[in-house]
């Protein structure tokens, strides 16, 4: 996958899993653009690793569930991390 259809799809996971997210989260389009990349990044090498299931394919549907899956749980974390920072 070239690099600027991995970021279209990290900022459409990053939006996607802002959305599935439950409350209010900050930061901007560019906070969602890094945690949607790393998220899928995370849930690429999770999936390569438990399901054999990598990041190959922009089209495939394999390849957007587990950026999802990775931006959901890195923007749990970012979550939490901000969120104890502010108290």
């Amino acid at each position: 996958m070239s690099i600027l259809a991995f970021l279209i799809l990290g900022l459409i996971a990053g939006a996607i899993a802002k959305a599935l997210i439950p409350g209010r989260q900050g930061g901007g389009w560019l906070m969602t653009l890094l945690l949607g990349v790393v998220g899928a990044l995370l849930g690429g090498w999770i999936g390569s690793a438990l399901f054999g299931v990598g990041l190959e394919n922009f089209w495939s549907i394999q390849t957007w569930i587990v950026a999802i899956v990775g931006s959901v749980i890195v923007l749990l974390i970012y979550g939490a991390v901000t969120r104890r920072s502010r108290t």
